[in-house]
């Protein structure tokens, strides 16, 4: 039961900060530093309204749905909740959460003011996974009395690098653009090989750091797969592995290395409201 939620869960997370238009900052784990170019950069960010009760229903399913204002969040655990505020990929970042984090669920409807609204609608990509993720941290510290701290850990990563077949996408100076991801498909106008690893380490669950030694170039991207569950079907194409480097001249090497990982101090139930 448990790998099948941890799989749902990485699965739902991939979808959730798409939605929401997002890209990671950092392949070991992002920050939760303030946005520097926003209008509110100076201010500590969190939702104006938040509802929260214990849902008791017993009901098997869950859901969250997002708004350029919010997030609800229906008969969900805060183990969800909790790998979002830290964008968590792998189990092996996250430890320290009292059991019932994950086996309890709430209804949960959090929404930001007018002014963080408004900033978070015409801020980056960048900028709106920061502020998400300060946001909820917020929520947390405030319901939930969370106290945390990092620790950097050695654990099983891929090492994106260079095919020795070479680099068969083409670099592109504008900046922005459209980028998508789809089951079996990420594409990009002007992608950073950063934001291509975020959609991908989702996808396996696992921390991808760049050697390719890029940089910020940015690229056309666009890459197709068959996902793993589909493989053996009549029309399945290359996996993922084999299709990055078909088709982007890119490669996945399983390694160790150094990734940010959370501890969490202290996090109690939050009293409903």
């Amino acid at each position: 039961m448990r790998a099948s939620l941890t799989a749902l869960f990485q699965a739902c997370t991939v979808l959730f900060f798409l939605a929401l238009g997002l890209a990671t900052a950092s392949s070991a784990g992002a920050q939760s530093a303030a946005p520097p170019n926003t209008p509110i950069a100076q201010k500590a960010l969190a939702y104006e309204v938040i509802s929260i009760a214990e849902n008791k229903s017993g009901a098997q399913n869950s859901g969250f749905r997002t708004a350029s204002d919010g997030i609800v969040l229906t008969n969900a655990s805060l183990d969800w909740l909790v790998r979002s505020a830290f964008g968590i990929i792998s189990d092996d970042q996250l430890s320290g959460l009292p059991g019932w984090v994950d086996s309890d669920h709430f209804d949960l409807q959090a929404k930001m003011d007018a002014e963080t609204a408004a900033a978070w609608k015409s801020s980056s990509r960048q900028q709106k996974t920061q502020m998400q993720q300060q946001l909820i941290q917020s929520l947390l510290t405030d319901r939930c009395q969370l106290k945390f701290h990092h620790e950097t850990r050695q654990l099983p990563v891929y090492d994106l690098v260079i095919a020795k077949s070479g680099l068969k996408i083409k670099e592109v100076t504008v900046e922005g653009g459209k980028t998508w991801m789809g089951d079996g498909e990420f594409g990009s106008d002007a992608a950073t090989m950063e934001n291509m690893i975020f959609s991908l380490s989702g996808e396996l669950g696992r921390v991808i750091i760049d050697k390719t030694g890029l940089g910020e170039e940015r690229f056309e991207i666009k890459l197709k797969w068959t996902p793993d569950e589909q493989q053996g079907s009549a029309d399945a194409g290359p996996g993922l592995f084999p299709a990055l480097e078909e088709q982007l001249g890119l490669k996945l090497v399983p390694s160790h290395g150094p990734v940010d990982t959370v501890v969490i101090d202290r996090m109690e139930k939050p009293t409903p409201n």
